[in-house]
């Protein structure tokens, strides 16, 4: 028999393969999640080049955001019975080919198109990402390194999409913010399917529940459509399409109420970690998103810099939110629990916007918007992570790519409602101040303004119902199924905690939640 030394340790290649796989994930993910930011600085130029008018140019945008939103859920139930490995890598081949399609269009629709075929892509590739990191790292502080990297790269590749955007339009055109997906897509695809272990899924035949599929399809594009064209079409029409997309939610949870195989399990929502990390996620992210977009608008056409200029200066963000979350995040939630440090980043989020909400008409970048925007990396850095791993604590293993689909969807639903409604507000503050006489500079940085006030308001509504409904102690587990865990608080168990429902964590202390048996 061979001695212990001689014995093969199998640990070695299997911890190589599972991060190996996280950066392929983190790839992936980044081409999206770029190509959402760096057509933003970009915008104007497209306009010029394609002959957009204003209200058809905000479509570059939309023609993204809706079947993204609108897709997540039922890409995320596909993924748990097809394979998420084979939902993965069929996203990032369309996505991949549609951002080829953007980069050669020549006119407007079919820009539009490839964008909505981009979107395809998009969700495919996210909605199964997050379940798939859970998988791979099931062990809670490999886990919570897990997240921080994957968060890391998330919130940098956001704020790095503005640099991007404008240092390639400036320099190359705007084709090229979209043909450089190319062959980063190539290289993670190839990679994904090398390095990514293939699972085969519960199979077509445990039923995806198609008819259930359309009407939450529906409603939520519905949604989505009803938020980004809600400036355009007045109260009027955007309350009746509202009403109708609660109309197709109503008939959408009956449907899962009696389906024999349901798409979306309502005793995921029993959770009240996971129901209310993804509340206070759309809240977040309205504020955030608002400001990435306004912020960039405020820096050009307010303080008078070019798209390489606004560009490098959001650079600071993203290097913040990098070191952030890979130096401190995971020991920070560990130490201090994923609430404290949900609370702290939501502070500093709501205090970065505020700052900004003061921003003069002849602002200094050092003193007016260097200072607000460090604080919001920080709060974000801090939050972010939190947010993730208390949402998807409170899934079960089996639900992990729903779980990941929805907590994508609040995503949407977030950045599409604070890009809605922020900039709503600042178009008529600025429409009416220019309409009594004043100065357009002078009235486009009070709408803006207004529009940050704003945000940090939303920010701290985020902030108030992370104090009220996400404390230890006072979150419900998933509801328990036999041989299963369920006394044990998900709130109080860090938020790279796997679910309740895996075994493996009967009886462990993780963190600062104790996980017992039944």
């Amino acid at each position: 028999m061979p001695s212990r030394t001689e014995q093969p340790r199998p640990s070695t290649p299997r911890t190589y393969s599972r991060w190996a796989s996280l950066v392929v994930l983190c790839a992936g993910t980044l081409m999206t999640i770029l190509d959402g930011n760096i057509v933003t600085v970009a915008m104007p130029a497209i306009q010029s080049d394609l002959g957009f008018s204003a209200s058809g140019l905000a479509w570059v945008v939309n023609a993204y955001l809706i079947p993204f939103g609108g897709l997540l859920l039922l890409v995320g139930r596909l993924g748990d019975l097809v394979g998420r490995r084979r939902m993965f890598t069929g996203g990032l081949a369309v996505f991949t080919a549609a951002s080829v399609l953007c980069g050669v269009a020549e006119g407007q629709g079919m820009l539009v198109a490839a964008r909505a075929l981009q979107g395809v892509g998009g969700a495919m590739t996210s909605a199964v990402v997050l379940g798939m990191l859970v998988a791979l790292f099931p062990e809670p502080r490999e886990q919570g390194r897990a997240i921080a990297v994957f968060s890391a790269v998330g919130a940098a590749g956001g704020a790095l999409g503005t640099f991007l955007g404008g240092a390639l339009t400036q320099a190359l055109g705007w084709h090229w913010i979209f043909l450089i997906n190319l062959p980063i897509g190539v290289l993670a695809l190839v990679a994904a399917l090398r390095i990514l272990t293939p699972d085969t899924g519960a199979g077509l035949g445990s039923g995806a529940d198609y008819p259930g599929a359309a009407l939450v399809t529906g409603a939520l594009m519905l949604t989505v459509y009803t938020i980004v064209g809600a400036g355009e079409r007045g109260l009027g029409g955007t309350l009746a399409l509202g009403l109708l997309a609660l109309a197709l939610f109503a008939g959408f949870t009956l449907r899962q109420a009696w389906a024999a195989r349901p798409l979306l399990r309502l005793r995921l929502f029993r959770s009240r970690t996971l129901t209310s990390a993804n509340g206070v996620q759309i809240l977040m992210i309205a504020g955030m998103y608002g400001f990435q977009y306004l912020g960039a608008l405020y820096l050009q056409r307010v303080l008078g810099y070019s798209e390489l200029l606004t560009g490098t200066a959001f650079l600071p963000a993203p290097i913040a939110i990098g070191v952030l979350m890979l130096s401190l995040s995971a020991r920070t939630i560990s130490r201090f629990g994923p609430y404290r440090v949900l609370l702290a980043g939501l502070a500093l989020i709501t205090a970065g916007l505020e700052l900004l909400g003061r921003a003069p008409v002849e602002g200094s970048y050092v003193t007016d918007v260097l200072p607000p925007l460090l604080l919001l990396a920080a709060g974000f850095a801090a939050a972010m992570p939190a947010v993730t791993g208390l949402a998807m604590s409170g899934a079960r293993p089996e639900d992990a790519g729903l779980a990941s689909g929805l907590f994508n969807t609040t995503q949407v639903v977030g950045g599409s409602l604070g890009l809605a409604v922020l900039t709503t507000l600042a178009a008529s503050r600025t429409k009416r101040l220019t309409g009594a006489g004043e100065h357009l500079v002078a009235a486009t940085a009070d709408g803006y303004r207004l529009a940050f006030t704003v945000a940090a308001a939303i920010a701290a509504t985020a902030l108030v119902l992370t104090a009220a409904l996400l404390r230890p102690g006072r979150t419900v587990s998933p509801p328990s199924t036999a041989g299963t865990p369920s006394t044990a608080s998900a709130a109080e168990a860090p938020p790279h905690a796997p679910s309740s429902a895996d075994p493996a964590v009967s009886g462990a202390r993780t963190g600062t939640g104790t996980w017992s048996k039944p």
